[in-house]
């Protein structure tokens, strides 16, 4: 028996992702990404995630096609937010 439920990550979304950022996705990737999200950061958001560094220190990101999931890990609470979701060419500019 396997205590997977007590495991898992709860994801929040900054309101500039939900009112920006995901609109903005096409509808092909905006499945993936859903799906990315809800069974790869759920369940191991360190081991999945790539840390970044410079201005985004302390951010990790997921790589889904040519899309990048920016988020930060809280593993007190058990929870990741997810900070921006952009295409690749974009989401490292300032």
């Amino acid at each position: 028996m396997t205590k997977l439920g007590s495991d898992l990550y709860r994801i929040e979304y900054l309101a500039s992702v939900v009112d920006e950022d995901i609109p903005r996705l096409p509808k092909s990737v905006r499945n993936l990404i859903k799906r990315a999200i809800e069974e790869r950061l759920v369940i191991d958001p360190i081991g999945l995630g790539k840390p970044l560094r410079y201005s985004l220190k302390g951010h990790r990101r997921l790589r889904v096609g040519d899309y990048r999931i920016v988020y930060r890990i809280d593993q007190d609470a058990q929870l990741v937010t997810i900070v921006v979701i952009k295409h690749r060419k974009d989401v490292y500019e300032g």
